[in-house]
């Protein structure tokens, strides 16, 4: 009989991570009561939220819920806390590199204004980085239900702010609304200034949105991209570019995307030879963080040791993490496996 071994142990990257739902429970209530912020029983009732965002007024609630705890980031103090207890959360989970993901518009407002609030998230970063340990990136996120012309303004500062800690150009928030095609002068401008694209596609909708993100915005990682396994010949077109699916198990089923962790086509797409690496999203309002992804991986879809071993190995590839720390997680992930 194999051996378990603790996925907690083994290497990995965390390609998907979005800032404010990578908040502690613990750390949003104190933090509420700091600055008088009156929290919803959904937020403080010790358990994830009842979510499903497949209807619009499903999707409206989730965004409210993460805007009330976006609200309680207030202080540069605050940010640099968050920041910090995600790096430590991850490394708990085995993680060696994390790229968070933030759209800094959204906290400009208590924040300075756009530069001041991405130079705080960055500054913490890179402390945190420095104190725990962990490689740490940034990927600055559009959001769709904005005007394409905010994305513009988005990728030129993550351009600008590369030298910083920035490697890549995401698309985010509801997939219905906004075609990809309208952002596609923002990831033009993220491309050219070295910045690897990574919009969100094929979850609330299906196949043709990672399509989209493919010829529209030339994804080299499609955030989500679970769709695609209702589509053979998509799952070929993904596999043969090499695009890496940052696949959230967790939150697919809390939005309802699917409805058990055993529909979650992760076999599908392994066994097409679709790149995968798996993410916790929000684990504020999901529950879980980065091992149990894996854990999913093994309870409800068989994935042997080896094969949690290889996708650690593919979240490894598909990031941005300089060449000596690929190799330092890889020799790590053959380590784990062989004991």
């Amino acid at each position: 009989m194999e051996r378990v071994r603790d996925v907690s142990e083994l290497p990995k990257a965390h390609l998907h991570l979005h800032f404010t739902g990578s908040m502690r429970p613990s750390t949003l209530l104190e933090l509420a009561d700091k600055y008088g912020v009156h929290l919803p029983a959904a937020l403080t009732g010790g358990t994830p939220p009842k979510l499903r965002a497949t209807d619009e007024r499903g999707w409206f609630r989730f965004q409210r819920l993460y805007d009330i705890a976006r609200s309680c980031l207030r202080e540069p103090e605050d940010i640099q806390r968050l920041v910090r207890e995600a790096a430590q959360e991850d490394l708990r989970d085995g993680s060696g590199w994390l790229e968070i993901q933030v759209d800094p518009t959204s906290y400009a407002p208590r924040l300075g204004g756009l530069i001041p609030a991405l130079e705080v998230i960055l500054d913490a970063v890179d402390s945190a980085s420095r104190e725990t340990g962990l490689g740490m990136r940034v990927l600055v996120a559009a959001n769709r239900m904005k005007h394409p012309l905010d994305a513009r303004t988005l990728a030129r500062l993550a351009v600008r702010y590369a030298d910083r800690g920035i490697v890549g150009f995401g698309l985010s928030n509801d997939e219905r609304r906004g075609m990809a095609r309208d952002f596609d002068r923002a990831f033009a401008i993220a491309r050219e200034g070295g910045l690897l694209a990574a919009p969100h596609g094929g979850e609330l909708t299906g196949p043709a949105s990672v399509r989209d993100c493919l010829d529209d915005l030339h994804a080299r990682r499609i955030g989500h991209g679970v769709r695609a396994a209702e589509d053979p010949r998509l799952l070929k077109k993904l596999a043969e570019r090499g695009v890496t699916c940052e696949v959230c198990p967790a939150s697919n089923v809390a939005l309802g995307v699917y409805e058990k962790p055993e529909d979650v086509p992760l076999r599908t797409l392994y066994d097409a030879g679709v790149p995968m690496a798996l993410g916790a999203d929000d684990p504020l309002l999901f529950g879980s963080r980065l091992a149990a992804q894996y854990e999913i991986a093994r309870r409800h879809h068989g994935f042997s040791d080896a094969e949690l071993a290889e996708l650690a190995r593919q979240s490894v590839r598909g990031s941005a993490a300089p060449a000596d720390v690929q190799e330092k997680l890889l020799a790590g992930i053959d380590g784990w496996l062989s004991g």
